[in-house]
């Protein structure tokens, strides 16, 4: 594996497991904030891998249409970008259930590093 694509991964992969400790300790709001890190880091390792370049973009939706990612992935980046506001920006309104939140994304994440990976 190319070692910028390989350290791209493994950022990837650290940060899902950050998510899974941040959880764990019922801070599901940085799990949440890391589980779309996790897949924004996967994209471009793949994206550095298929073609060659690195697209300075947060926008998991639009890393996931230039990676030719799966739809229901592209369902999931969706989502996983309503990161920002569970997780960085004060005054949001508190969601009841986080928990469950940082659950599904956690899964998704889960989902799509499992299809890279395949990949890479």
């Amino acid at each position: 594996m190319k070692e910028e694509v390989k350290d791209w991964w493994d950022k990837a992969v650290d940060d899902l497991e950050k998510a899974h400790i941040l959880a764990k300790n019922k801070k599901y709001d940085g799990a949440i904030f890391y589980s779309q890190q996790a897949v924004e880091k996967a994209l471009k390792a793949l994206l550095i891998k298929e073609k060659n370049k690195l697209k300075k973009i947060h926008d998991l939706v639009e890393l996931g249409k230039e990676a030719n990612v799966p739809e229901i992935f592209l369902k999931y980046c969706k989502v996983l970008t309503m990161a920002y506001i569970y997780s960085r920006y004060p005054g949001v309104p508190k969601e009841e259930s986080l928990d469950q939140i940082a659950i599904d994304f956690m899964r998704y994440a889960q989902e799509i590093l499992t299809w890279i990976e395949k990949k890479l």
